[in-house]
């Protein structure tokens, strides 16, 4: 407290928005860039400058895909993504969205599996079923044990996710976004009057306020702490052993390997990849995903180590991709929020009716990424919102309760 006389220092009185975004990785740029798109003052703020390596939204490639196993409240928010990532495309002259294909293959009990034909006929997304034999003709690159099925969906691919942030943030710049990086938030407040948000060295005010600041989600969001956890993942690119002309043609794959009999904790083996991009010399990319110890973000890379690398390659590439050697090219680590549920969180804050939250996106919410921005903004100017987002509403205390 100051004496007498004396007067505190504190961070300069900044700009006013009728919105302030906090945190710009996939949600907050998209939701920036809808807004502005709209004629809608808003400023958006990020603890670094993204696209970067240190939160949720990077690794060269994210699959996007029509029929979601997750759910199928998910399917609108992605057919929609695929329309907006084209605008954004024709708007920055930046090459987003590649569609090469996708398989999910598993044994024919895979409930991922299942579910993914099954919102695909839901929703009329075209599609093949491969039994074993059709699988391993149409793709050998895959070494499909018997018993293996297979969805085939000619419309799935993948996003490049650094350039998507950074051509949604130039184009919502453009459009007159107000950016400001490398300022992480250090408090906000609400009442009737508006929103109050203090960076290091700003005091900034709006109307409303959107926090999708990812893995520092819990930070910011002031009620429920222990409804969000951050988990590390990690991406890895092993080297070809061959063949390059053939399998850069090869589809985007979400696999269900089955249980791992040797392991005790968290049996199921699941992988995912992408074709090499990169050239012959630049690996392919694989990963799993990985829900065993929560982390707490540090604004620091975690590379693989040479015996995570060295599992994963025993545990989900071996048997399934021999065309892959064991030595990776390279490796990147990212952070995952996750709900209990794996759902979304895209609701008003529950003691403030100015505060959106959106988060977590639980591992799998970059390819909805522009059409929730723009749900978003139609909800934050009172415009009609075209997309449902009721299934994503904040768990009541009691979800929690013993």
């Amino acid at each position: 407290m100051a004496r007498r006389g004396e007067r505190t220092v504190g961070p300069a009185p900044g700009p006013r928005a009728q919105v302030i975004v906090v945190g710009l990785g996939a949600m907050g740029a998209a939701t920036c860039l809808a807004l502005a798109r709209r004629g809608v003052p808003v400023i958006g703020i990020d603890r670094f400058h993204p696209p970067h390596t240190l939160g949720s939204t990077h690794g060269d490639t994210r699959i996007t895909r029509l029929a979601i196993g997750e759910g199928p409240q998910y399917v609108p928010l992605v057919r929609r993504s695929h329309e907006l990532w084209r605008e954004l495309e024709r708007d920055s002259g930046q090459r987003l969205l590649r569609v090469c294909g996708g398989l999910v293959l598993g044994e024919g009990t895979s409930e991922f599996l299942g579910r993914t034909v099954d919102c695909a006929r839901r929703f009329g997304i075209d599609h093949e079923l491969l039994d074993g034999d059709e699988l391993r003709r149409r793709f050998p690159m895959f070494a499909a044990p018997e018993g293996t099925d297979a969805y085939y969906e000619p419309g799935s691919g993948y996003v490049r996710p650094e350039l998507a942030v950074a051509a949604s943030l130039a184009q919502a710049s453009r459009l007159g976004a107000r950016l400001r990086f490398d300022e992480p938030v250090r408090a906000w407040s609400a009442s009737a009057e508006g929103i109050g948000v203090r960076t290091d060295t700003a005091q900034l005010s709006a109307e409303r306020l959107v926090l999708c600041p990812g893995a520092w989600i819990s930070d910011l969001f002031g009620a429920d702490r222990e409804l969000f956890t951050v988990y590390r993942q990690l991406l890895f690119w092993f080297a070809l052993r061959g063949n390059f002309e053939r399998l850069e043609r090869m589809p985007v794959f979400i696999w269900d390997l089955g249980e791992d009999a040797q392991a005790r904790a968290h049996p199921r083996r699941v992988v995912y990849g992408f074709p090499p991009i990169d050239g012959p010399d630049g690996g392919v990319k694989v990963a799993s995903e990985s829900y065993e110890q929560p982390v707490v973000p540090d604004g620091a890379e975690h590379f693989a180590s040479a015996s995570e690398a060295a599992e994963m390659y025993r545990r989900h590439v071996a048997a399934a991709l021999p065309w892959v050697g064991p030595e990776p090219v390279r490796s990147a680590s990212c952070l995952y929020t996750c709900t209990t549920s794996g759902d979304f969180v895209i609701d008003r804050h529950p003691e403030h009716d100015r505060v959106l939250v959106v988060s977590a996106c639980s591992g799998h919410g970059f390819k909805h990424s522009p059409a929730i921005g723009e749900a978003l903004a139609e909800l934050l100017t009172g415009a009609r919102c075209e997309l449902d987002l009721g299934p994503f509403v904040l768990p009541r205390p009691s979800y929690y309760s013993p």
